[in-house]
């Protein structure tokens, strides 16, 4: 082999290690970086390919997908009584992403998670089509509607939470919305109004708002009063302020039933 020749084979030798190098660098070192970009559209493209996971309450589904008739997102994500489970579930829009449990068990959902490896190599050898699986709550519904429905056309948020286990079972928020009006690739004016609305319906007062403790505090100054002895007698009155400014506040929380609502 002449000079040239050697060189040019020397040249083309760099080149394709120089693709391997830059090849395993995109699939191994910047696999995660890539696949979470939000410019990557086949992610979602997968995510909606199959039929979602459902989200169980009292062992019943507040979650369906149907099929969406598009050309990239073949199913679409529904949601039965969306307003009143909206803080719980979330959304899970084919352009918008999703949030709180949508987005907390995608995995699961979705059936990517490692923990359904066994399910998805069975459908392999089965033929079964590829389906997202189930997540349970510990919420009820009898509660949720209890404290949706209490709330009503207040601005303002419910959580119970059973004490022996720490189980929630309810979690509401109102203003709310119904998720279902954005989990598609064509609803942009709702996604919109949503967003602009004063009410802030897609706020979850219950989890992203703060209030003052209000009413609920007074059960551990007065368990704190009691074990330190500065107070012996329940029906005494207390040499209290009217009212305390918040650190970081300039409005006084007052010690009355208004002061506690707000």
């Amino acid at each position: 082999m002449n000079k040239p020749l050697r060189r040019v084979a020397i040249f083309c030798g760099l080149l394709v290690l120089a693709l391997l190098v830059r090849d395993n660098w995109l699939q191994f070192v910047r696999a995660d970086e890539l696949t979470a970009h939000p410019n990557n559209t086949r992610v979602r493209i997968e995510r909606y390919a199959n039929e979602r996971g459902n989200i169980i309450v009292d062992g019943k589904p507040i979650t369906g997908s149907v099929d969406s008739g598009g050309n990239y997102y073949k199913y679409k994500r529904t949601y039965v009584n969306g307003p009143m489970w909206a803080p719980v579930t979330g959304y899970a829009s084919q352009v918008y992403d999703a949030n709180f449990i949508e987005k907390i068990e995608d995995g699961i959902l979705t059936g990517n998670d490692d923990r359904l490896f066994f399910d998805r190599t069975l459908a392999m050898f089965t033929g079964e089509k590829k389906k997202g699986g189930d997540v349970v709550l510990t919420l009820s519904g009898a509660a949720q509607k209890a404290a949706f429905e209490g709330l009503g056309d207040k601005t303002g948020a419910v959580v119970a939470i059973e004490p022996s286990t720490g189980k929630i079972l309810a979690l509401a928020s109102t203003p709310s919305y119904d998720p279902s009006t954005i989990a598609g690739s064509n609803d942009e004016k709702a996604w919109v109004a949503l967003n602009s609305s004063k009410s802030k319906p897609m706020q979850n007062r219950a989890l992203r708002e703060i209030y003052p403790p209000g009413s609920v505090f007074k059960v551990v100054t007065a368990a704190a009063a009691l074990e330190n002895g500065n107070v012996t007698d329940i029906n005494k009155p207390t040499d209290t302020p009217e009212g305390w400014k918040i650190p970081l506040s300039t409005i006084p929380m007052k010690n009355h039933a208004q002061g506690c609502a707000n």
